[in-house]
This record gives structure tokens, sequence and C-alpha cells, in this order.
């Protein structure tokens, strides 16, 4: 485990940086929040056992993408994409896959950026390239989120229907939320553009990329 917590670290120090670098180059700072966990080898072998994964170190280290996690919060779903944008720009960090459910959100409302990325370790015995499961999400989705994941515990996921109902129209409260405070955001600065998408958003999976060229044609919503 020792690898995927100096992993975790690796990313919270870029993290730390981009977030330093970005309040004094433009007195601003699109991070809220960071919070990091390790799973337990509790559930690390539970989802051994779903994948139907071998269970030597090298088949679970190649499959299992997420035992190193890392949560972002930021204000604004602008900010989410530039975090994205900042941290999968740099030159060691290798993008492995990535989620837009912000632009394509889940059934029950929930809108999130999950992307894995591989970052180098570096050990006394040499370098070793590590995991690293990234969310990205707005303070309101991820208040949000919260709420869900202790209702579903609650009822140990036999959630009733009309409580799945009211937890939708709470995810689209909070989406008409962020848009708006978005637009005000916006204003108060002078109506600033988020930055550029990185050429490489996601092999093989242009979601971001489409998200990023329909809002140049209609603007943001």
């Amino acid at each position: 485990m020792m690898p995927y917590k100096f992993g975790i670290d690796e990313v919270n120090t870029k993290i730390s940086i981009l977030r330093e670098e970005f309040s004094q180059l433009h007195d601003y700072n699109p991070i809220e929040h960071v919070s990091s966990r390790l799973k337990t080898p509790e559930s690390i072998v539970a989802k051994v056992v779903r994948k139907e994964c071998d269970p030597s170190f090298e088949a679970i280290a190649e499959t299992i993408t997420d035992i190193a996690g890392v949560r972002i919060t930021c204000s604004f779903c602008s900010d989410v994409y530039r975090v994205f944008e900042l941290l999968t720009g740099q030159s060691d960090v290798r993008l492995v896959t990535a989620k837009d459910y912000i632009a394509q959100p889940k059934p029950n409302g929930y809108k999130s950026l999950h992307a894995i990325i591989e970052v180098p370790v570096f050990l006394s015995a040499g370098p070793k390239p590590v995991f690293v499961e990234v969310q990205i999400r707005t303070v309101a989705m991820d208040f949000w989120a919260s709420l869900e994941h202790k209702i579903y515990y609650k009822y140990d996921k036999a959630v009733p229907q009309d409580l799945l109902d009211e937890l939708k129209e709470a995810a689209e409260t909070a989406s008409r939320l962020d848009a708006k405070m978005e637009r005000l955001h916006s204003e108060i600065r002078g109506g600033d553009a988020p930055s550029e998408p990185h050429p490489t958003l996601v092999p093989g999976d242009d979601t971001l990329q489409q998200f990023h060229e329909a809002r140049q044609q209609f603007g943001d919503v």
C-alpha cells in the first residue's frame, strides 16, 4: 500500500503548487478543498472478487485503478475543467481514462469529473508508476454526493423510491445553483472565460472535447 500513499502525496503536492501559484498570479483560487483516501485491504479484496481479477499483486495493480483516490472540490464548473487541464497537462502525469459526468450526468443527477491518472513515485529502488483516481466536482455537488452516501448507508442501499426521486430533484437544484453562481461569478470578474482545454483530454473518449467545442459555440450555460 505504501506506493499508493506516496502516489496520493505526489498528486496532493501538485495540487498544492497549482493552488498557490494560481492564487499568486490570478488573485483567485479555483480549489476550495482537497481530500484523499486509500482503499482498505478488505475493500480491495471485495473488488478483486467482483471483477474476477487474478489475486496477484501485479494483476491487482493493473486492474484495480482506484486504490488511491483524491477528491478536489471547486467553486464553479469552469474551475473543475480548469483544474483538470492544469493537472493532466503536466509532463509527468499520464491521463489513463476520464468520465465527464458534468456533460453527461448519471441517471440520479450526479455531476462530477472522474479521471484515472498515472504518476511516478520515486522509491529507493527507482521510479514506480502508480494509478490515482481523481474526482473533481463543485461544492454544491459535493454536498449532494455526501448526503446521497449517508442515505444509501442508512438504508443499506435499499433506498425508498420517494427518497430517490427527492435526491434527483436535489441534484437538479444543485445544478441550477451551480449555473447561476457561475454566471454571477463571470459578471463580477468581467466575463473572464475559462482556459482552453488541454489537447489530450481523454484518449479514445471525446466527451470533454465536445463539451468545450459546444461551450465555444453557444457560450457557458
